[in-house]
């Protein structure tokens, strides 16, 4: 028997634990709301269909929720990139400059709220 066949899919593909435990009780619920209602066929249908229709919703939201924290990582890292580049001061009028306060137009380009000064990183070149 071959079990290499488990990978990142398979992985991917199973909630994590709070989520499997709610459709597990969605599960024990509908199971004893069909047994008291007697209504075995097709309620066994109707709740295998509430059950893929939650994990369906549950795996979207939990991609949505991941690619919304990929976007705040990848704004927390350009803001970092920036910090490090941007001056204290405008160059051209002085005024006080944070990576909130500039009005960006691009990753590395930005202009001074005070003058609409644009500034960019400076590259440093050294001719020896």
């Amino acid at each position: 028997m071959d079990h290499s066949r488990g990978g990142k899919n398979e992985k991917d593909a199973e909630m994590p634990l709070p989520w499997q435990q709610i459709q597990s009780a969605l599960w024990l619920v509908g199971l004893a709301i069909i047994a008291w209602q007697d209504w075995w066929w097709p309620g066994i249908l109707v709740l295998a269909a509430f059950s893929g229709l939650f994990q369906a919703g549950v795996q979207l939201y939990l991609k949505k929720r991941e690619e919304q924290q990929q976007v705040v990582e990848k704004r927390v890292e350009l803001n970092q990139q920036r910090a490090a580049w941007l001056p204290a001061v405008c160059p051209q009028c002085g005024g006080p400059l944070s990576v909130e306060s500039v009005q960006w137009s691009g990753d590395a380009l930005g202009a001074c709220p005070y003058c609409e000064a644009n500034m960019r990183p400076q590259t440093n070149t050294t001719g020896n």
